[in-house]
């Protein structure tokens, strides 16, 4: 079982008890620092986690894939990953340790991108072109239910694999035609290529049939049993946090550029901008508050899932996800 792989250093970090638990959390997001991961160094700079009792180091990461296994292992406690990489992971990995506890993108940012001038106007004249697409993304583990939901025949599509730091130049360059990615990122990364911003076409897999959560706080389930107030206060320090970047989203953009100052603050200030509208605060959201979901709608996201993902085991919703450790004080709310 995966839950017995554990390394030791994972191991003796959970089986330390609370003092180190309870103080200092190493979370892994899941791409580098850019606007959407503001709210989490707003967060730490305005107090939100100090008044949990909590220090927070945020580590960035190499794609939607990366943190889970990080989470997994007890390399880190808590970190941000894509839903439904969770259910494939825990499905290869039955056993393992590892569940989202808070949802933050609750319309995914997953997209497809292209260029009107290399022909790609409408969804599908993705057909006899190239697409260029990173392994791990998120956004590419979306891509044959996007695909499957708007009758495209993937046998059409010349899919090219290629790397993160050279996605978005690779389309500004014209040698592929369209690209997966979240929006917020690829979008702006090619309008600072200098691709002209009416050049380019979005298609959001969320608007194109995809009932998919987004990504989510994720928790390893030993730590989270072993530290539950701590898992709250994390949540709740969040949730804050999102409020303050949406409320001043270029003050929280310019504390996270003291950790990486050759940002451009105001490209980043659009970035979370964009994820903020699209993909956070969502009516849904704003009704209800951040991190939970829609028992009808994870369902037939499930459903979806095993259209193109054949599972080993059936499927079991309430391994991937747990309201459990979700404040339930207000701070959850928005407003």
């Amino acid at each position: 079982m995966f839950h017995r792989a554990l390394t030791a250093a994972a191991a003796s970090l959970l089986l330390a008890g609370g003092a180190f638990a309870e103080t200092e959390i190493n979370f892994a997001l899941d791409w580098k620092f850019e606007g959407p991961a503001a709210p989490y160094f707003a967060a730490i700079d305005n107090g939100h986690f100090a008044a949990e009792g909590l220090k927070v180091e945020v580590q960035a990461g190499q794609g939607s894939l990366d943190a889970i296994p990080k989470v997994a292992t007890g390399a880190y406690p808590m970190g941000f990953a894509d839903m439904n990489s969770i259910a494939k992971f825990l499905d290869q990995n039955p056993g393992a340790p590892v569940t989202a506890v808070m949802i933050v993108y609750d319309k995914p940012p997953a997209a497809m991108v292209g260029r009107k001038s290399l022909g790609i106007s409408a969804l599908a004249d993705i057909q006899g072109k190239t697409l260029g697409a990173p392994p791990p993304d998120g956004a590419w583990s979306q891509f044959p239910a996007f695909a499957k939901a708007n009758n495209l025949d993937m046998s059409k599509i010349k899919v090219e694999p290629v790397g993160f730091p050279t996605r978005e130049p690779m389309l500004a360059e014209s040698k592929v035609d369209a690209v997966t990615g979240f929006s917020f990122s690829v979008v702006l990364n090619l309008v600072r290529l200098g691709v002209p911003e009416d050049d380019i076409s979005t298609f959001l897999m969320a608007d194109y049939g995809v009932e998919y959560y987004g990504n989510a706080i994720i928790v390893n389930t030993d730590f989270a049993k072993a530290n539950p107030e701590v898992v709250t206060g994390f949540l709740r320090a969040v949730a804050l946090g999102w409020k303050d970047a949406i409320a001043n989203p270029e003050a929280a953009v310019a504390q996270m550029i003291t950790r990486t100052p050759a940002s451009d603050l105001a490209l980043e200030t659009r970035r979370l901008q964009m994820a903020v509208v699209d993909n956070v605060a969502t009516d849904a959201v704003k009704a209800a508050g951040m991190g939970k979901v829609d028992p009808a709608r994870f369902a037939r996201s499930i459903e979806q899932l095993k259209e193109i993902y054949e599972f080993k085991n059936a499927p079991t919703p309430d391994l991937y996800f747990t309201d459990a450790y979700l404040p339930t004080d207000g701070s959850l709310m928005l407003n």
